[in-house]
């Protein structure tokens, strides 16, 4: 499906009473959902973020307010190691939605640790620790989309 015709569609579900438009081809498949409370439930796909210019900017404010701890410990933030997403897509903090943590603030995890999931298409991910060390903050909420190198984990 091209630019054009994807920004099309995009411009017809936010000027129509639409909420959610699926569209399947032999190139693939789109959906496009409107609006920001899905988002603010920690339920958006990863494509709404890709597909749509609000929901990028719903997502912006909540990590542009999670630095303001890291500045409280300004002299630490040298020594501290942040694990990056390594891809777009949503954020989950454990294998399933009724399951424990990964990680939580103040666990020890070792290189290799798995720490979160990252689905993208379907697809679940394992992201695991580049560094062994204390977990000292989780920047993303659980459902939450992420966009490619956005940091998810800080490690001591």
């Amino acid at each position: 499906m091209d630019l054009r015709k994807l920004k099309t569609l995009i411009d017809l579900v936010s000027d129509s009473n639409v909420s959610e438009l699926e569209i399947t081809e032999a190139e693939g498949k789109v959906r496009i959902v409107k609006g920001s409370q899905a988002l603010a439930q920690g339920y958006a796909p990863a494509p709404v973020a890709l597909a749509a210019g609000a929901p990028l900017a719903a997502t912006a404010p909540p990590a542009a307010s999670v630095p303001a701890p890291a500045e409280a410990s300004a002299p630490e933030v040298s020594e501290l190691h942040t694990v990056k997403s390594p891809m777009v897509g949503t954020f989950y903090r454990a294998s399933s939605p009724g399951a424990k943590s990964f990680v939580e603030v103040g666990d020890m995890v070792k290189e290799g640790e798995t720490i979160c999931i990252i689905e993208a298409m379907k697809i679940l991910n394992e992201i695991e620790a580049d560094k062994s060390g204390k977990v000292v903050q989780v920047f993303c909420e659980n459902g939450q989309a992420v966009e490619y190198g956005q940091a998810l984990i800080s490690i001591e």
